[in-house]
């Protein structure tokens, strides 16, 4: 509902600025405007609809809208859609994860309906297998792989849920390989980690920005979603205190380290530009609004690992995520402690990091029967 307000008031903006009365709305100025905002904005499929909806309300039929020029949505659009807004309102998942689901599930109804009528009550177990093996193919990797398969699971069961769905087609989904724990995680020492801070040119805004924010994920472990959501009201400074979203809507209180208060207050005082936003971190450059996404926060680790010349295993945020849990159990930390830290909901979670305890692992080695090799 947010992201469609904001487009709404964004498309009324443009209007203004290029002298379009809204009697004379026409398809042809939906199809401009979102030509001309998918320079800056990555494309939503829902943006035509939601625009056809709000031109239908301001501009009556007789004023230009016609029939013939609406935006057609297509009927698997339209179900993706629905299915969308029940993981938003009843399952309350975040808009990362909706937004992976919602792909996942308008690929397999492209390709059971096309521009058909959407029918669940025809698909068939072979439709959803054949879809999942198409799929696992093209995706090439176990972790996509495996979130296709369970946004699936989730469209089927939510089929049932709504009586479109009889048989229990969800059960008929494949599980895709992909061993629990089985990889180590990818970190940077902690000195490179200083040498990362260090690169940033907390002389100008944008460095302070980035500072900041390098600071909150290596001290904090947040992830580069959390970093975009922190908003103005969660960091309450009376009581030194900083409140995370995490995923499905939860929220955690966590101290407020002393040396990243210092970094946020020197950006919101001398690098954070004036605008409308209650977001803590803006873009430098206009339109001034907040951070587009996790992908935004993993390309500016990625610009000061480059700064910083480290040539780290893997460039994301979640690079320093994984360092301060391995730089915790360095120091003693226990994996409790760890789990506490990184908010993971699921204990086993951070079991991980013992693969990077070598100290303790040497004590749990038996001896070579051959003797030293």
């Amino acid at each position: 509902m947010k992201t469609s307000t904001r487009l709404v008031t964004d498309f009324a903006v443009w209007l203004d600025q290029h002298g379009i009365e809204g009697h004379s709305l026409s398809a042809k100025h939906i199809a401009d405007y979102l030509d001309d905002r998918w320079l800056q904005r990555r494309r939503r499929r829902g943006d035509a609809f939601t625009l056809d909806a709000f031109a239908r309300i301001v501009a009556p039929d007789e004023y230009g809208v016609r029939p013939e020029q609406r935006v057609v949505i297509s009927p698997a659009l339209r179900v993706r859609q629905e299915f969308e807004q029940y993981l938003l309102r009843e399952r309350g998942l975040a808009a990362a994860s909706i937004r992976l689901y919602g792909e996942s599930v308008g690929r397999f109804l492209d390709g059971a309906f096309g521009s058909a009528e959407v029918r669940l009550d025809q698909l068939t177990a072979p439709d959803v297998i054949g879809f999942v093996q198409t799929e696992a193919a093209r995706l090439r990797h176990p972790k996509r792989a495996q979130v296709m398969t369970t946004a699936l699971r989730s469209f089927l069961q939510y089929g049932r849920y709504c009586g479109e769905i009889v048989a229990d087609l969800h059960t008929c989904v494949p599980t895709v390989a992909n061993w629990s724990l089985a990889g180590i995680p990818r970190t940077i020492s902690p000195g490179q980690v200083q040498s990362l801070l260090g690169g940033c040119d907390r002389q100008s805004a944008s460095g302070r920005r980035d500072y900041a924010m390098l600071v909150l994920i290596s001290r904090l472990g947040l992830r580069a979603s959390e970093v975009v959501d922190l908003t103005l009201d969660d960091i309450d400074w009376t009581e030194g205190a900083i409140r995370i979203r995490g995923p499905a809507q939860r929220a955690d209180r966590l101290p407020l380290p002393a040396d990243v208060g210092a970094a946020l207050v020197d950006y919101l005082r001398h690098g954070r530009p004036d605008c409308t936003s209650r977001n803590v971190f803006i873009r430098s450059r206009a339109p001034l609004r907040a951070l587009f996404g996790p992908s935004a926060v993993s390309c500016i680790v990625f610009r000061a690992l480059r700064r910083a010349g480290i040539d780290s295993p893997t460039k994301g945020a979640h690079l320093l995520r994984h360092s301060l849990a391995t730089q915790m159990l360095g120091g003693g930390a226990s994996l409790g402690e760890i789990a506490e830290i990184l908010r993971h909901r699921n204990p086993q979670t951070t079991t991980i990091y013992a693969k990077v305890d070598l100290v303790s692992l040497h004590t749990l080695a038996l001896p070579w029967l051959g003797g030293v090799q």
